[in-house]
C-alpha cells in the first residue's frame, strides 16, 4: 500500500512540475527579459473574411482559389508578397502567416490574382524602394477594349496593422468581390420560335481600371459580350403544340460602381435594329427589397454579384417595357425614362 500511494503522489507531482514547465515557456514569450525568443510565435496570423454579400456569412473558403498579399511599410513603400493558393484556403481554420518586425504596415490582398486562370494583371513589384503602393492597381485582360470571357473572381481587401517588438498579432482582412455575372434572357410572348443567333447582346462601362483603394478608374469604355449563349423550350402555348423559347446569354463584367454608367444594349443581328437599351445600375436597383431599404446603391452593387434579368418581346421582337424580372422578381415599368 505505501508503494501504491508513493506512486501516486510521484505522478501528481510529475504533472505539476509540467504545467509549470508549460506555463515558464508561455511567459518567457511574452517576456522581453530572455534573449532566446526563436521557437516563439511572432509577426502577423491573418485571416481572410468574404461576408459581403446578401447572405451576410463568410464564403471565402467557397469562393477563393487563391490569395496574395502585398505588404507596404507606413511611408506606403513595399516590402514583399505572401501568396497562398490550393486545398489549404478551403480549411476554415487557415490562417496567412506573416513574419513582420516592429513597426506600422499597410497590407492589400487580392484573391484570384494568383491562380492560373485569373482575369487581371497588375504591376510587378520588388523590393526596391521605388516601388509604391500608389503604383498598385489592377487591370482587366480585356483586347482593345473587347471583353467576351467569364471572369475569374476578384476578390479585394486591405488592412492597416502595428506590429510591436517580438509581438505576435491576429487580425483580419475583409475582401470585397469585384466581379459580376450576368444573366439575360428574352422571353417570346406570341408563340414565334427565336434563337439566341437573333441577337447581339453587350454591357458598355468604363471600369477596366481599379486603384489601390480599389476605386474604379477612368480608362476607357470596354464592351463586353456573351461567354456563353443559347435557347430553350420552356413550354408550349395553350393548343400544347406551338412551342415557347426563350433565348439566354450570360456577360461578366469588372465592378459595377454608381460612378459610372453601364448600359445594357440588345440588337437585331440581322439589321442591326434595337431591342432595347437601358441604364443597367438604374435596373438593377430595382431588385432591392424594402428588407434592405437602409443599403446605400453602392453597397447593394457590390454585395450582389450574380443578376439575371428577363424581357418579354412582342412579335416584332421589340422589348414589351412595361415588364421585367430581375433576379425572380417581378417589375412593372410606368413611364420609366431610358
Amino acid at each position: 500500500m505505501k508503494l501504491k500511494k508513493y506512486s501516486f503522489q510521484n505522478t501528481v507531482a510529475k504533472r505539476l512540475l509540467g504545467l509549470l514547465v508549460a506555463a515558464f515557456c508561455c511567459f518567457s514569450c511574452e517576456s522581453s527579459i530572455y534573449s532566446d525568443q526563436s521557437d516563439c510565435p511572432r509577426g502577423l496570423s491573418l485571416r481572410f473574411v468574404y461576408d459581403y454579400n446578401m447572405e451576410y456569412v463568410n464564403s471565402f473558403y467557397t469562393k477563393c482559389e487563391c490569395v496574395s498579399v502585398y505588404v507596404f511599410d507606413e511611408f506606403g513603400n513595399y516590402l514583399a508578397t505572401y501568396h497562398e493558393i490550393g486545398e489549404k484556403l478551403q480549411d476554415e481554420k487557415y490562417r496567412m502567416q506573416i513574419d513582420l518586425d516592429k513597426g506600422n504596415y499597410t497590407l492589400l490582398a487580392y484573391g484570384g490574382m494568383a491562380c492560373a486562370d485569373k482575369s487581371f494583371y497588375m504591376p510587378t513589384f520588388t523590393t526596391r524602394a521605388v516601388s509604391h503602393i500608389d503604383d498598385m492597381y489592377v487591370e482587366l485582360d480585356h483586347k482593345n477594349f473587347q471583353s467576351d470571357k467569364s471572369l475569374h473572381p476578384l476578390f479585394y481587401g486591405a488592412l492597416e496593422v502595428s506590429i510591436e517588438a517580438d509581438d505576435y498579432v491576429e487580425d483580419t482582412v475583409y475582401m470585397i468581390k469585384n466581379t459580376n455575372n450576368i444573366r439575360v434572357v428574352l422571353q417570346q410572348m406570341t408563340g414565334e420560335t427565336i434563337a439566341a443567333s437573333q441577337f447581339n447582346f453587350e454591357i458598355t462601362d468604363d471600369n477596366t481600371y481599379l486603384n489601390n483603394k480599389n476605386q474604379v478608374v477612368p480608362k476607357g469604355t470596354v464592351t463586353y459580350t456573351p461567354w456563353t449563349q443559347g435557347e430553350e423550350i420552356v413550354g408550349s402555348w395553350d393548343d400544347e403544340q406551338t412551342p415557347v423559347t426563350a433565348v439566354w446569354a450570360e456577360l461578366s463584367t469588372s465592378r459595377l460602381t454608381t460612378g459610372t454608367s453601364p448600359r445594357l444594349t440588345i440588337t437585331k443581328k440581322k439589321d442591326g435594329e434595337e431591342v432595347l437599351s437601358i441604364p443597367l445600375n438604374t435596373y438593377l436597383q430595382l431588385l432591392k427589397s424594402q428588407l434592405y431599404e437602409e443599403m446605400g446603391p453602392q453597397e447593394y452593387l457590390d454585395r450582389e454579384s450574380e443578376w439575371t434579368l428577363i424581357f418579354f418581346l412582342d412579335s416584332g421582337l421589340r422589348w414589351i417595357n412595361t415588364r421585367i424580372v430581375i433576379n425572380d422578381w417581378v417589375v412593372r415599368l410606368n413611364h420609366t425614362e431610358l
